[in-house]
């Protein structure tokens, strides 16, 4: 018999949305990030779902999500170094807004660690030492 493992702290699903769904709306008002997300997102419900379940999945040890966010932000074309700090930032004033103290640290670590392989997955994989483009 396998044991469920506890959540990585102390939030619940409802919460989760919560936050998905306010951040997303933030997201749409965003000079930078609002026509990045425009160019791909024209359903916005299925979206904020699949992001909730994301996190619920990583948060929560739900089994609702399937995807790959690399492959997602990689097959985009439009995701660019400076995009991820403005999205971190955004999320944390939400995170800030929306949760506790606790909540709201333990989400950004998290959110802040993903961040920083997604962002060496997306962009930097194509960018040498230095900041050099790597054009083969």
């Amino acid at each position: 018999m396998t044991t469920a493992l506890p959540p990585r702290f102390d939030i619940t699903r409802s919460e989760i949305e919560r936050v998905v769904t306010t951040f997303y709306a933030e997201i749409r008002r965003h000079s930078m990030l609002g026509p990045v997300f425009a160019a791909h997102v024209t359903d916005w419900p299925p979206h904020e779902a699949k992001v909730a379940d994301f996190w619920a999945n990583t948060i929560l040890h739900e089994r609702s999500y399937d995807g790959s966010p690399v492959n997602a932000h990689v097959q985009a074309g439009n995701v660019r170094p400076g995009m991820f700090s403005a999205w971190l930032d955004l999320f944390d004033r939400v995170l800030a807004e929306e949760l506790s103290l606790d909540q709201a640290a333990a989400w950004s670590a998290l959110a802040h660690r993903i961040g920083r392989s997604l962002r060496a997955a997306v962009v930097d994989r194509d960018t040498l030492p230095g900041g050099v483009p790597n054009l083969r």
